[in-house]
């Protein structure tokens, strides 16, 4: 079946996520600085969130243009990352307003570390079904950052009921990771005289 039904379901998903949480950020009551201090905590967690959704549509849209078609497995895999996705707002608002507290901190890094697990399950699918001579396979290749996320994520989890601010400086680095672009799947269907939308 074609895949155009799934990458516009997941675009309009994470568009909502984006909206809920910047709509989770309340302006200061009072006109000073200090105020606006206080909203800091709620702030830089949007920021780290907002990130993390961006660096999952940017690679969701990659992954699917080296995606042929799908069947029913990767559609009801989507979704299941979506389902963690979307809980990216709760998290991100809980622990804001709660200024890194442990509890929160070390939930927002259960989520994180879902959404990672479900979406090497729907990567994994798509390779599957394409077979042996995958074009995502082959960019994916051996997929360090793939496999460096999840254990990084179980460490700031850990480090979440030590000192929550080091977790959260691992979940940032992890973002940070994932920021820089790989340029692989665009080479590729480049070279195929595809265009890399």
């Amino acid at each position: 079946m074609g895949k155009g039904r799934l990458e516009a379901f997941s675009d309009g998903v994470m568009a909502v996520i984006i909206t809920i949480m910047v709509l989770e950020l309340h302006a200061p009551h009072s006109p000073d600085f200090s105020a606006l201090v206080e909203e800091l905590p709620a702030f830089l967690a949007y920021v780290l969130s907002f990130v993390f959704i961006g660096i999952y549509w940017n690679n969701h849209h990659h992954m699917f243009q080296a995606t042929e078609h799908v069947n029913g497995a990767i559609l009801w895999a989507n979704n299941f990352l979506l389902f963690w996705l979307s809980l990216v707002p709760f998290t991100t608002d809980w622990m804001g307003e709660n200024h890194f507290a442990t509890i929160p901190v070390a939930v927002y890094g259960v989520v994180l570390l879902m959404c990672g697990i479900a979406y090497y399950i729907v990567q994994t699918l798509i390779i599957r079904l394409q077979g042996s001579d995958s074009k995502l396979r082959e960019v994916v290749g051996g997929d360090w950052k793939g496999k460096l996320s999840p254990i990084l994520y179980l460490a700031a989890i850990g480090l979440a009921f030590v000192t929550p601010i080091l977790a959260e400086l691992l979940y940032a680095a992890v973002a940070l990771m994932w920021l820089i672009p790989d340029r692989r799947i665009e080479r590729r269907l480049a070279e195929e005289g595809g265009e890399a939308e």
